[in-house]
């Protein structure tokens, strides 16, 4: 959280996300909504945010307590919790990366020159504020050996471009999920470094008739993304736009 005074404070990405999930504390949220009642053409789209981070919460909550029923094992109740809470997690980030643009869970989205098509890559930026964001998001899969990453990737994405080294700059992969698209499976391979910051590798069919996207770099707000295609996929590194990350994401480091 930014903790600067409130007549300096200006809120970044993560202030606003925990405040539309509602994760602040109260002088957090005293600060944000001070913040607000200055900005009301921001109030207006980030309490709109809310009401659809509110309504999703409503549609994947609501799990019974079975743990007490008749006859029931807690060790299987739990299990099968686990996978219904997953299975409704899931339904949730394909919905996102579907749907392409919205404001459902906080997520931020800019406005754009053209108001019908979008920048390139933005679901593997929704994918980052999902996964890279989000502690409780859950991945598919976790490294315990090296190259175990790798294999599972091939599985999905047969003859893809290998996934990016960035050891020398001191991230390592940790997990990958398998997301849906409105132009196929996709993939996010979440990085991390010893300090906590995250990068994030994106793979996908391109969009149909929609041809190879030219190797490029963009930002969108506190994050940064590098693009390009190969051997059939789009790809996409997303990290938050600060120097060091902007130095990996240069696209002549990319390989």
């Amino acid at each position: 959280m930014n903790t600067t005074d409130k007549t300096t404070f200006l809120p970044d990405e993560t202030d606003i996300q925990a405040y539309v999930d509602g994760w602040l504390d109260d002088a957090g949220c005293k600060r944000m909504q001070t913040w607000l009642d200055r900005h009301p053409e921001r109030a207006a789209e980030i309490h709109g945010w809310q009401r659809d981070a509110q309504a999703l919460r409503a549609t994947l909550g609501g799990l019974p307590d079975l743990a007490g029923a008749p006859g029931l094992d807690p060790a299987s109740v739990r299990t099968r919790r686990r996978h219904r809470v997953r299975m409704r997690l899931a339904w949730a980030a394909a919905l996102v990366l579907t749907l392409g643009f919205g404001g459902i869970a906080g997520w931020q989205m800019r406005s754009f020159d053209s108001p019908t098509r979008s920048p390139p890559m933005a679901d593997a930026v929704q994918a980052y504020r999902l996964f890279a964001l989000n502690r409780q998001a859950p991945l598919d899969v976790t490294q315990q050996r090296p190259g175990e990453l790798q294999a599972w990737l091939d599985k999905y994405f047969p003859d893809a471009a290998s996934l990016p080294d960035l050891a020398a700059s001191g991230f390592l992969p940790i997990g990958g999920r398998l997301l849906a698209t409105d132009s196929g499976p996709a993939a996010l391979v979440l990085y991390k470094n010893p300090a906590g910051g995250a990068i994030s590798f994106y793979i996908r069919s391109p969009a149909p008739h929609a041809g190879e996207l030219p190797r490029g770099q963009r930002r969108e707000g506190q994050l940064a993304t590098a693009y390009w295609s190969g051997d059939g996929y789009n790809y996409a590194l997303v990290a938050r736009a600060d120097p060091s990350n902007l130095r990996i994401l240069r696209l002549d480091s990319l390989r």
